[in-house]
């Protein structure tokens, strides 16, 4: 079982910033993939960062350059920093943790982004 912590959500301006952080607990051996999805009003939640133990990281097109995904491997905590923030970031952010010898995937509680002026 994993237990997934975001924070860092919030309302922020075009052009801002926000940080986003994730911290992992619970029992697991450890954790492969650490990743953020969002999902806006009526649409399907989308992969937006997601970065390996490796440090092997995918990024969504739409913010490439914007985003940055890192990881903590000590502290099974994974951030997402976002720059230049658009409206249509606007959405509930989502942890996703992939651990090693377990076939399941475990989401956090999610986390509101709002980009408004």
């Amino acid at each position: 079982q994993v237990q997934l912590v975001e924070s860092g959500g919030g309302l922020v301006q075009p052009g801002g910033s926000l940080r986003l952080s994730c911290a992992a607990s619970g029992s697991f051996v450890s954790i492969y993939a650490m990743g953020w999805y969002r999902q806006a009003p009526g649409k399907q939640r989308e992969l937006v960062a997601r970065i390996t133990s490796g440090g092997g990281t995918d990024y969504a097109e739409s913010v490439k350059g914007r985003f940055t995904i890192s990881r903590d491997n000590a502290k099974n905590t994974v951030y997402l920093q976002m720059i230049s923030l658009k409206f249509e970031d606007t959405a509930v952010y989502y942890c996703n943790a992939e651990p090693r010898r377990d076939p399941r995937e475990y989401w956090g509680q999610g986390t509101q982004v709002t980009v408004s002026s």
